[in-house]
């Protein structure tokens, strides 16, 4: 193994992957302008700040967006300092292996000694300065071996909504290498949504951490592990390489060969494969806004619980999240009258209200909007 202990910046590289719909925050997140496009909190879009995350590590012409062919757009007018060619659409959504894929193709056109950091484009990450010394550690070790490294998140709840990885012993500095001020477990497995009885006892044991899909390698490491248990990507990945750095060439075989490409995660694809995987304790606050009800963990609550961004005003109301979409001039208070547990989101063109408990059922409704011709502009 190499005693080399940093990576040198010119080598280390950013996929963002952007490609999601986010339709858990209609009416909000449309097709053209998913949650990753959106200010929700504060004045950047999430896919903003986990670009402004990682700049301070890699340079912009590192850093690359794969997204879909109804945003490339956006994002580039959204990322006016990354270099045009860098934000890359894939013709249709294959999930995140095909994505991973394209990425090891894009890095290793451009250097086959590369590092490249595989991260979400929509994650809330309050302490940037925690994660940066997280993922440059990250980016050390993969850099080292042929270690794939995941960036594992201590549990602060027994959430359902995660996968799990169970860590194994600690692991010891490469020989000649200096010790990171970031622990790194051997990952044992990674378990998918548990019920809540298993969730709490993964984190009372201590020895399990949130699957938060950030994934650090090497351009050899990760190429090696889809050879070996995705030889049909593998294979894919080795024709897109020959025309990565040729956006116009590039296109065209995406749009040829995506199509019958698999859709597969890389969590079943390669990470629950694998046998040289590493867990990097992610020990920085870290929320990935599933759905409307998430907002309440960031927006200041009234003494009743309502999580407000509007002009809000109720009697007998309690735990709601209310949200004023509009434009500036159309908006107006909102008044609510013995509303409990509920969402309500106003935008210039509808307005939803649901339970809270049912979240995760606006997905359906978005279906059911783009299955309707009065309603499909909706989406």
């Amino acid at each position: 193994m190499s005693t080399k202990t940093k990576t040198d910046t010119k080598d280390r590289f950013v996929i963002i992957m952007a490609g999601g719909r986010g339709e858990r925050f209609w009416p909000l997140s449309r097709e053209k302008t998913p949650k990753q496009l959106l200010t929700l909190l504060g004045k950047r879009s999430f896919l903003q700040e986990a670009v402004d995350r990682v700049l301070p590590l890699v340079p912009a012409k590192n850093i690359f967006i794969i997204t879909n062919t109804a945003q490339v757009a956006e994002v580039r007018k959204q990322l006016p300092k990354l270099p045009k060619d860098n934000v890359v659409a894939e013709p249709i959504g294959r999930d995140t292996c095909a994505a991973v894929t394209l990425g090891a193709a894009l890095v290793g056109a451009r250097s086959t000694t590369g590092v490249m950091a595989v991260l979400p484009a929509d994650h809330v990450i309050p302490d940037q300065k925690k994660f940066q010394q997280v993922l440059s550690d990250a980016f050390d070790v993969a850099a080292q071996g042929q270690a794939i490294v995941t960036i594992g998140i201590k549990p602060s709840e027994p959430a359902t909504g995660y996968g799990y990885i169970h860590t194994g012993v600690e692991l010891p500095a490469p020989s000649g290498a200096k010790r990171t001020k970031t622990t790194f477990y051997k990952a044992e497995r990674f378990v998918e949504k548990p019920d809540f009885e298993k969730a709490l006892e993964y984190v009372n044991s201590g020895q399990y951490r949130w699957n938060a899909g950030m994934f650090v390698w090497s351009f050899v490491t990760v190429t090696n592990g889809l050879e070996k248990h995705q030889p049909e990507m593998f294979a894919a990945c080795q024709r897109w390489f020959k025309v990565a750095n040729q956006p116009a060439k590039l296109a065209k075989v995406l749009a040829k060969e995506y199509p019958a490409i698999k859709k597969i995660s890389i969590d079943f694809a390669l990470m629950e494969k694998a046998q040289n995987v590493v867990v990097a304790d992610g020990a920085f606050e870290w929320d990935d806004l599933g759905a409307w009800p998430a907002i309440a963990r960031h927006v200041k609550q009234d003494p009743e619980g309502n999580a407000a961004v509007a002009e809000f005003i109720h009697v007998d109301a309690a735990r709601n999240i209310i949200y004023d979409a509009r434009s500036k001039g159309r908006r107006t208070p909102i008044a609510v009258v013995g509303l409990r547990d509920s969402i309500l989101v106003q935008t210039d063109d509808a307005v939803l209200l649901a339970h809270k408990s049912q979240a995760q059922k606006i997905k359906e409704l978005v279906k059911r909007l783009a299955a309707d011709g009065k309603f499909k502009k909706l989406v």
